[in-house]
């Protein structure tokens, strides 16, 4: 199996001895506590579940400066986005936390840390941090109005991950770790795996997509691997996601060919520094490669249609990752050939020869209880989604 990132094992920074997580959730009790938002949690989550392989906490002012610039650490790692626990407090000195999840009623200990330095940025340097990871200073973006709001005080160093906050529970059958992941693959027996990130339910597109990596890539197994954390208002909440992706998996895929997982993260909206982040921690979960489409990790029209891609080549060295990414163009539905291709790889086609929709107007279909053509949607997954739509009228 592909080795973790920076590491030859996975290492993950949740305690697994129950014992001695209970010392340290007895010791919490006895510490100063810190209230993360939501970005930080979703950050120890991610450390936790060793899906940050190979970082030991959250990083400090040089380093998130370095990877800004660099995508690397100020040691020399490679790193694409600087994982953070930001704080809009000015008065906490360096010492051993108990850092308390927002997302969870009453607040419970999600990790200890042992704040080694507590820095500050300046005005500038937030922007220029903004910048470089989301490509633009646009309030209107939706990563860069979280992130310019998470404070600019600065608490690095290392942590101990307590639990994975509300998506055990909220997701206990798609919920998994790096660390799980990793085990189910060499469980199955498969030896080459492909990954699939997503925020949306899946339709024609994205399953024939999964379906072409994996016949072109030879491959025993597609990982589709859904983010559960936060998104942008408008996005369709995971659980109806999870159920769409689901039922598509379970009609149109062979038995063993398709494992369906979720990973505690918020979404950053970052396009291409968003995308090699993804590659990042598919790599710690055990793919070999990552499929990267049209957009991906985008939001509105901030990136180019294939920056996602293009950034692999223009700012990853070589070496750098060992998970290879699978280029995918826009795909659709070819009335011409009775399927769905990527456009790119159909020159004779005109426009008129495929099958496309808006997400607008597929969204007005589904909450007006019209389901999309087959061409664009399986029917079962659009029954869900109507279900869905309708839903939020009533």
């Amino acid at each position: 199996m592909i080795q973790p990132h920076g590491s030859t094992t996975l290492n993950p920074l949740y305690v697994d001895d129950a014992a001695q997580r209970a010392r340290l959730l007895k010791e919490a009790e006895t510490l100063p506590s810190l209230l993360l938002n939501s970005a930080a949690a979703a950050n120890a989550v991610m450390l936790g579940a060793g899906y940050f392989n190979p970082l030991t906490g959250y990083q400090n002012r040089a380093d998130a400066l370095s990877i800004a610039k660099d995508l690397k650490t100020a040691a020399g790692l490679f790193w694409p986005i600087p994982i953070l626990n930001l704080s809009t407090a000015n008065n906490i000195q360096p010492g051993r936390f108990a850092l308390r999840d927002p997302n969870v009623e009453g607040h419970p200990v999600i990790a200890i840390q042992d704040v080694q330095a507590v820095e500050q940025f300046s005005d500038d340097e937030l922007r220029y941090l903004a910048q470089e990871i989301f490509g633009t200073l646009d309030a209107k973006h939706p990563g860069v109005q979280t992130f310019l709001g998470l404070g600019k005080t600065v608490l690095s160093g290392p942590i101990q991950v307590l639990n994975f906050s509300y998506f055990p529970d909220e997701f206990p059958e798609t919920f998994r770790t790096a660390v799980q992941l990793r085990e189910e693959i060499r469980q199955r027996g498969w030896k080459k795996v492909v990954a699939f990130q997503t925020r949306n339910p899946m339709h024609r597109a994205h399953e024939e997509l999964c379906r072409m990596a994996q016949e072109r890539l030879q491959a025993d197994g597609i990982v589709i691997h859904m983010l559960l954390g936060k998104l942008k208002d408008g996005d369709i909440p995971a659980p109806v996601r999870d159920d769409c992706i689901r039922t598509m998996v379970e009609h149109y895929f062979p038995k063993n060919t398709v494992l369906i997982s979720g990973y505690g993260f918020d979404m950053m909206y970052a396009g291409p520094r968003e995308a090699v982040l993804h590659a990042v921690f598919r790599q710690n979960m055990g793919a070999d490669y990552l499929i990267v489409g049209r957009d991906h990790a985008g939001v509105g029209d901030y990136y180019g249609p294939f920056d996602a891609q293009t950034i692999f080549d223009t700012r990853v060295p070589a070496g750098a990752l060992a998970i290879e990414i699978f280029r995918a163009d826009n795909t659709a539905y070819s009335k011409k050939l009775d399927r769905v291709v990527m456009m790119r790889e159909a020159p004779d086609h005109t426009p008129d020869d495929f099958i496309a929709l808006s997400g607008t107007k597929v969204r007005q279909m589904l909450g007006q209880g019209i389901a999309p053509p087959p061409e664009f949607s399986r029917p079962e997954v659009a029954k869900v989604l109507m279900d869905y739509y309708q839903s939020l009228g009533r």
